[in-house]
């Protein structure tokens, strides 16, 4: 017979897992995608590879098992079926997404500075360094006849 402690312990540990059963997701797609040609399944798992996780943020949409991503998987699907070009799916993400769902987002003024900003860093230092160098260079004497070399 229970005692009311194990009673009262196994009621805190259920309370305390019920946040992480809520966050549960299903591994697997209950129902694999069904392409009309092997072309098709190359280009959606293509495309699948160019487009981002939403979720996830580290993983493309063809790594990811998120359910969002299994969700975009049959979305994109979908839109390749409907006779949609990559383009315009990728459009279509982007306006509900944004750009952070492309892997390779467009160069514009917007993120000029993270298309560019490590090849200015790099030059930068390559500057400071070269003006340290010169500048040290500058500054040592040469030795005299009379100085002891080592």
């Amino acid at each position: 017979m229970p005692t009311l402690f194990g009673l009262w312990v196994a009621l805190v540990v259920a309370l305390l897992l019920m946040p992480a059963l809520a966050l549960a997701q299903a591994v697997s797609d209950p129902t694999p995608l069904q392409y009309r040609s092997a072309e098709e399944e190359a280009r959606f798992h293509a495309l699948a590879a160019e487009l981002r996780c939403v979720q996830c943020q580290n993983q493309s949409l063809a790594d990811s098992n998120a359910q969002i991503a299994h969700d975009l998987r049959r979305e994109v699907l979908t839109l390749m079926q409907q006779g949609n070009s990559d383009a315009q799916i990728k459009q279509f993400l982007v306006e509900r997404y944004g750009e952070f769902v492309l892997y390779r987002p467009a160069m514009d003024t917007r993120n000029s500075l993270l298309w560019f900003g490590p090849l200015v860093l790099v030059l930068g230092g390559a500057g400071v360094l070269v003006w340290v160098v010169r500048r040290r260079s500058r500054q040592v004497q040469p030795m005299g006849d009379s100085e002891e070399r080592w």
